[in-house]
């Protein structure tokens, strides 16, 4: 038998098993898949490409843990489920820095929107032979969107049943005289 890829979430995972799957078994395979996306997805997407973010990320130093911020312009999402990334370009000391964050990664504390710029394009990638007022984009209001797939995770969570704890009440219980 073949050796099975070592993730569910990589993205040829489906593709691997198709030629030893029948659609039955990759119907409940892609069900079994989006279950664990779902696991995975802890915040909603409320920022676009062309935004201006600041990302909170985690940096271990030894066993000291703080908080960073970055800050910058938003030029792609990589949609891929629970592997959704981001990238984001700032300009520090005349040099452009891009750095490509994980959506649902533990070490992001928060994503925070600072604006909205008017973008016709889903990657921006032309801005990085852009440089002062050609790389400047108009401002605007955005309306805020809701995002499909935390919605779906979140629905999915409050139905899944929370693991019950009897055994420490019947405890309590038995340890209080009546």
């Amino acid at each position: 038998m073949r050796d099975l890829p070592r993730s569910p979430l990589s993205s040829n995972f489906i593709e691997e098993l198709t030629p030893c799957l029948n659609a039955k078994e990759r119907r409940m395979l892609n069900q079994i898949l989006e279950q664990l996306h779902y696991d995975v997805v802890n915040r909603p997407v409320d920022f676009s490409v062309g935004d201006t973010v600041k990302v909170h990320y985690k940096i271990k130093e030894g066993q000291k843990e703080r908080i960073q911020i970055y800050e910058g312009l938003v030029i792609a999402i990589q949609n891929q489920g629970a592997g959704k990334t981001f990238t984001v370009r700032r300009v520090s000391f005349d040099v452009g820095v891009e750095r490509i964050f994980p959506l649902y990664a533990p070490t992001i504390d928060k994503i925070e929107k600072v604006r909205s710029s008017k973008v016709r394009r889903s990657k921006l990638y032309y801005l990085r032979d852009k440089s002062g007022k050609d790389s400047r984009l108009k401002e605007i209001v955005r309306k805020p969107v809701k995002d499909p797939l935390f919605a779906k995770a979140q629905a999915y969570k409050a139905s899944k049943p929370k693991p019950v704890e009897a055994a420490p009440a019947a405890e309590a219980a038995a340890e209080t005289p009546a």
